[in-house]
């Protein structure tokens, strides 16, 4: 079986939205990375695709390698019209739980564009509170828009490079290899080590686990 290309690849989601241009015209796309960890950020990302200039290869950062991610992330903060990375720690997902955080975030995204757009795709079934423009859900959106899948690769890439720098400083935890999430290895690490401020102490406690004395 013939290997697609990396253009053949994006073509659908560059269609869609050559369409959604021809409605609304400048619009920007919306995606978050983490959400699910047990620790660091949320991170979220906001971009606006420039069409004369596209970046072949865009997909679901899911459904790339590491290495992929890494090329095209270079290649769309070079050729975006306009991008914003956020990250949204701890202290806040605790505070207001990850769903406000990540709707929060979202919204400091957008708002922190260089360039106002006419609308924004938010990937997922929900769309943030207080914007001050149009914007619209898309289910599956960092696989439907080349705009949100563009943010969905600087977002995971961006967090994934955070994760790896807070590895450097706490080694025991081991969080390049698990990023954070609630892997058999990370619950024991967190056993043996106990809880640091990069912690989301609100989902430890949902998920019924808080080591004792930690």
């Amino acid at each position: 079986m013939k290997r697609r290309t990396d253009e053949e690849i994006s073509a659908p989601l560059y269609a869609y939205d050559a369409d959604i241009r021809a409605q609304y015209g400048c619009f920007a796309g919306v995606d978050e990375a983490g959400r699910g960890p047990l620790c660091g950020p949320v991170c979220v990302a906001a971009c606006i695709l420039d069409p004369e200039a596209p970046v072949y290869g865009i997909n679901d950062s899911k459904k790339l390698s590491e290495k992929k991610r890494e090329a095209l992330f270079d290649q769309i903060v070079e050729k975006a019209l306009a991008y914003k990375i956020v990250f949204v720690g701890p202290d806040i997902i605790d505070r207001d739980n990850i769903l406000n955080a990540t709707m929060g975030g979202m919204r400091q995204a957008v708002e922190g564009l260089d360039i106002v757009p006419n609308l924004v795709l938010v990937d997922g079934n929900r769309i943030p509170d207080g914007l001050t423009m149009p914007a619209q859900p898309v289910v599956k959106g960092d696989a439907t828009s080349a705009s949100i899948g563009a943010a969905s690769i600087l977002a995971k890439v961006s967090r994934d490079r955070y994760m790896l720098e807070l590895d450097k400083q706490y080694p025991q935890y081991q969080l390049a290899k698990h990023k954070g999430y609630g892997t058999k290895l990370h619950y024991e690490l967190i056993a043996q080590y106990g809880i640091q401020p990069f912690y989301r102490r609100s989902f430890l406690k949902k998920q019924g686990y808080w080591p004792e004395g930690k």
